[in-house]
Order: structure tokens, then C-alpha cells, then sequence
């Protein structure tokens, strides 16, 4: 299994998550390309640590919207989001090249991220932009979404992503983070999730229906107070349980 990591969020003077600590623990990151956060000595200093710890890196594309962090629906034409998403996959590109690194995989943040999971002009645009800039690019998709269903369309290479530390609602999209109750901070509660996700290949909604689902790599948001403590004890529990974690590239080539 491949566990990754929102990760390069700060920019600035502003430091944002732990980024230090969770690249010990997880296999790949998802590395923000200088529009909700991340500027371009933040991307460079990601991947070179990365690369260290051999650790593979994607990128993590939003809104231009820094002050809201890019949680921020903003409405746009598909044709405008696919070259906002193009330009920071080719920014990430060449922060990379510092490290003599490739980008292996793209994941849409936060808004961007619920909002093409339900709309299929914005999860295609994504797929578009993908295809133009790097088509060996995976399209790191929420598992069941329009952004699986776009990949499959464009054929390109699919990862389906599941989460460690959120619930989901009875339709298998993200519970939204408006609601309290959203994120999952209990590293012992995300660890039993975790490792029953895993091995029973479902996921548990925030109502317990059980949802079967093929996911290739969970996610663990960086930027949560909490999320040294619930990727240790996840990880721990997926090794004890018997699950070798893998790199991304590691994972979708078998």
C-alpha cells in the first residue's frame, strides 16, 4: 500500500505542516504548486528532501486562493482551470529538475479536489491538462469519482486515492470540512480504520454503510495538527498487520 502526504503548503516566512516529519513516514507527497500555497524555494526544498528519503513526488494543483488556503469554491471555465492546472504542473517540473527528480502522479487540493470529484467538466479539464503537459503523469483520483471516470476517458494512468483521516459521506464522497466532525484526529480510531480498510478493501461511512472500494494509496493531510501522531500509528499498524508500504510508482507497477 502507498500512504502519501499533502506537503510544500507554507510559502514565505509562513511554514505550514510538519513537512520534515511526515516525509520519515509516508511514501509519496503531494507537493503544492504555488496557488493555495508553496512558492517556488518551498517546492525546490520538498523535492530535494524527497529525494533523500526517496520518497516520490506529485503535484498538488488549486484555486489561485491563498487566504482561503484554497477551500474556496470558485467557478471558472474548464478551459481557464486546465491551463491554472498546466502552469503548476509545469512549475513543480522544474523545481523537481533540482533534484533530478521526475513528477510521477497529480492530485487536485481541497475545493478543486470535491469539486471535480461530482463534476465531470472539471475533472476532465484536470485530465486535459495532464495529458498535455506529461501523459505518463498518474491522475491521483478520490476512488469512484468524475476524476476516476475522466482518467479512464483521456486514458491516462489512474491511482484511485482513498483517506485516512476523513469521513465519508453514504455516496463515497468526502464528508465537507464545514463539519465539525470531518476529519478524524484519533490516531487509535484511524489506525483500526485504516488497517479494515486495507485488508477488507471498503470503507466505512460516517453513517456505517459499508462501501467496497479499489484504492491504490490513502492520504494523510500534512497540515492537520494531529498528523504526525495519526500517520505514525496508521503505519505502524498497516507494517503489523502484514502490509508492505510502497512509493506510488512502486504500487501501480505491482
Amino acid at each position: 500500500m502507498n500512504i502519501n502526504a499533502d506537503m510544500g503548503e507554507g510559502y514565505g516566512h509562513y511554514n505550514i505542516g510538519n513537512d520534515d516529519a511526515i516525509l520519515h513516514l509516508v511514501q509519496s507527497v503531494n507537493v503544492a504548486c504555488g496557488q493555495h500555497g508553496g512558492d517556488p524555494g518551498v517546492m525546490r526544498e520538498v523535492c530535494l528532501k524527497s529525494k533523500e528519503r526517496g520518497v516520490s513526488v506529485g503535484a498538488h494543483p488549486g484555486f489561485n486562493d491563498v487566504w482561503g488556503f484554497g477551500r474556496r469554491q470558485i467557478r471558472m471555465n474548464p478551459n481557464d482551470l486546465e491551463y491554472l492546472v498546466a502552469y503548476q504542473l509545469g512549475a513543480l517540473a522544474g523545481m523537481a529538475a533540482y533534484a533530478g527528480m521526475k513528477v510521477t502522479h497529480v492530485k487536485p487540493h481541497g475545493a478543486l479536489n470535491n469539486m471535480c470529484a461530482i463534476d465531470k467538466d472539471y475533472a476532465l479539464a484536470i485530465g486535459r491538462a495532464i495529458k498535455t503537459v506529461d501523459p505518463s503523469l498518474y491522475y491521483l483520483a478520490l476512488a469512484g469519482t468524475e476524476m476516476e471516470k475522466a482518467a479512464l476517458d483521456l486514458d491516462l494512468p489512474l491511482a484511485r486515492e482513498a483517506f485516512i483521516d476523513r469521513l465519508y459521506e453514504d455516496d463515497g464522497n468526502l464528508r465537507l470540512r464545514t463539519n465539525a466532525d470531518a476529519m478524524i484526529r484519533d490516531p487509535k480510531v484511524a489506525a483500526e480504520r485504516t488497517v479494515r480498510m486495507v485488508l477488507d478493501g471498503e470503507i466505512i461511512s460516517v453513517n456505517g454503510k459499508k462501501m467496497p472500494t479499489k484504492f491504490d494509496s490513502l492520504c494523510i493531510h500534512g497540515d492537520e495538527p494531529t498528523a504526525i501522531a495519526v500517520a505514525e500509528a496508521c503505519c505502524k499498524a498497516l507494517r503489523d498487520a502484514g502490509v508492505e508500504l510502497v512509493t506510488l510508482p512502486e504500487m501501480m507497477k505491482g
